[in-house]
């Protein structure tokens, strides 16, 4: 899955973005108010970690603004302003939940999961329906019943296809929401990590459109 960190302070963006690349999220930070708004416009973000003293423009302003052009994705506000009136107005803008500094990091992935859950409408770990369903805590996915381990790309993959169940997501969409700012992408990247997950969870899980795009199958 793909995270939007937006920190200014250098060795906190630095230790953040390892960890949450280590934990499989793939990662773009930016330092400032502008640069996080150019990148929201951008879109194809699972989660954006957002500090409010940001040069430029507040992150305050920054969530106001995403949240009037009708940018739903969710967002988890980190930073040291402890106070309760803080904390209300930024909820009031439309943050998904607030994280004092300093925090564990461990609470910060279980909070990012909740409200990636909370978004997707499950308040469970289980994305999907039918035989087809993605587990968000353990990034395993479940065919009829039966637990498989996938990789960070392959689980950014099915997740983002099981967001939007018989959508078809061209290349460039799931590019995105796989690969950071500065990633080098092979122009097969996508064909292969699928034909990887076909051996995983069946040749039919996920269909091509040709031309278009991939999807997986509605069921009712």
């Amino acid at each position: 899955m793909r995270a939007l960190l937006v920190e200014d302070d250098e060795m906190i963006g630095r230790s953040l973005r390892q960890a949450l690349e280590g934990a499989g999220w793939s990662v773009d930070w930016v330092r400032d108010g502008p640069l996080a708004q150019s990148a929201l416009d951008d879109g194809g973000y699972t989660c954006v970690l957002l500090d409010l003293g940001l040069p430029g423009r507040d992150g305050a302003e920054v969530l106001r603004r995403a949240r009037e052009r009708g940018d739903a994705t969710p967002v988890l506000v980190l930073t040291a302003r402890g106070d309760i009136e803080d904390r209300i107005h930024v909820l009031d803008l439309g943050a998904d939940d607030y994280l004092l500094k300093p925090f564990a990091f461990r609470e910060l992935l279980a909070r990012m999961r909740a409200v990636v859950r909370r978004r997707d409408g499950a308040a469970h770990s289980l994305i999907g329906s039918g035989p087809l369903q993605l587990d968000l805590t353990t990034r395993e996915v479940l065919q009829n019943g039966t637990r498989e381990t996938l990789t960070a790309r392959e689980f950014a993959l099915l997740h983002a296809l099981l967001e939007r169940p018989g959508a078809i997501l061209s290349r460039e969409q799931l590019e995105n929401r796989i690969y950071g700012w500065g990633e080098e992408v092979t122009s097969n990247a996508i064909d292969v990590l699928i034909h990887g997950m076909r051996r995983k969870i069946g040749p039919d899980a996920i269909r091509n459109v040709r031309g278009l795009g991939w999807r997986v199958a509605v069921t009712p």
